[in-house]
């Protein structure tokens, strides 16, 4: 007897993240859209800054450990615990967001057999920097990505073209199962052009989490270099320092550049899209191996020119010349000089700003990203029993 076919019995899905802010700010409005779809959803992450959302959105919300600071022996304790996770939560399919969730949910996720799997590579951070490479966690890194990301019901989801290459090089991915979708996603009616006061002092903003890497003692360097070459412009730090990280900047040296007066020091803020709508240019000099910086996709769909540094990730959204400029990493008088071209060519500044909305639209937008993730789901899904079986 024909008819149409019945529908696909829910699949259980589970994310896993080792902050809640960052499951929050990146990856909630996919949990939604999962939901919405049709799947149970269950999040874990450990406890922390923006937990409430979660919960106010109604997941089933499971605490794990997983340490931020890299002393490889005592973080191995996290698989045992995301075992006993995956074993009572009995997900069809786990969804790892960054590397060290990637690294023990992987061993995790192999012992218990969980039936499909996403791994989400969001940057490749300090484990795959060239120093560390031969460090306990670079070789255990290299270890389980050797072994354990070969698997018919797994995929890898990379934000930037160079970091699935060298996945693909290393024989860590098969090019099957190395999934390129670019950045997280940004709400473009949230992150939108706005008016800027065309009398005031241009505002030249910086905002990331407070470590070395991210470039933002070059930022204050640079402001330094413009001021003195008379411009007149505003410079605003947004962000906060990250105690838990050895290259966070310290409270010392933030107290002594907001005595400095070269910049303004706004600390954590949740009004990044009426930051960016007010901003004249972004500048996010990086040179930590990230995926595709959300902030710089925010910039860019805010119609704000950016500028940042020559590598990967940064180079996917800003187009040199065309959306932006782009400089070379630990470069501070490289930086000023760029701020100084853009400041002094507004017409410019504004045609980059154009183009860079315009390109988020076509290629970042939010929907675009849950729509393909999406996807990889229901690849991986197709066939796999009903959750709780």
């Amino acid at each position: 007897m024909s008819g149409s076919p019945s529908p696909r019995p829910p699949k259980r899905i589970l994310f896993v993240a080792a902050e809640a802010a960052f499951f929050v700010t990146h990856r909630l409005p996919l949990a939604i859209a999962a939901r919405e779809a049709g799947h149970d959803v269950h999040v874990a992450t450990p406890r922390g800054r923006l937990l409430e959302r979660i919960h106010h959105h109604g997941f089933p919300w499971h605490e794990v450990v997983v340490h931020r600071k890299t002393r490889v022996w005592s973080e191995l304790r996290s698989v045992p615990n995301l075992v006993r996770l995956y074993r009572g939560v009995r997900p069809d399919l786990v969804h790892h967001i960054a590397v060290k969730a990637v690294l023990y949910g992987t061993i995790a996720a192999r012992i218990v057999r969980v039936p499909a799997v996403v791994n989400a590579m969001t940057g490749l951070g300090y484990a795959f920097d060239e120093q560390r490479a031969r460090s306990l966690l670079g070789r255990a890194i290299t270890l389980v990505f050797g072994r354990l990301l070969r698997h018919p019901r797994m995929r890898i989801i990379f934000q930037n073209v160079e970091d699935r290459e060298l996945f693909m090089r290393r024989g860590w991915v098969a090019p099957e199962a190395a999934v390129l979708i670019r950045g997280s996603g940004v709400d473009t009616a949230l992150f939108a052009p706005g008016g800027q006061d065309a009398e005031a002092p241009p505002l030249v903003v910086f905002a990331s989490r407070l470590l070395a890497s991210k470039g933002v003692g070059e930022f204050v360097e640079a402001a330094h270099a413009v001021k003195r070459s008379g411009r007149s412009a505003r410079f605003a730090i947004v962000g906060e320092i990250d105690p838990d990280n050895p290259e966070s900047i310290t409270a010392e040296q933030l107290e002594q550049w907001r005595d400095d007066q070269a910049v303004e020091v706004w600390g954590r803020r949740d009004d990044m899209s009426e930051i960016l709508r007010r901003a004249s240019l972004f500048v996010l000099p990086t040179y930590y191996r990230e995926g595709v910086p959300k902030v710089l996709i925010e910039a860019a769909s805010s119609g704000v020119a950016a500028i940042t540094t020559d590598t990967p990730g940064c180079r996917d959204i800003v187009v040199n010349g065309e959306t932006g400029l782009l400089v070379p990493p630990r470069d501070a008088h490289a930086l000023a000089g760029a701020i100084i071209g853009l400041l002094d060519e507004p017409a410019r500044r504004a045609g980059m700003g154009q183009r860079a909305r315009e390109r988020v639209l076509s290629d970042f937008a939010l929907e675009r990203v849950i729509g393909a993730t999406l996807d990889v789901y229901d690849e991986l899904l197709d066939g796999c029993g009903q959750a709780g079986q």
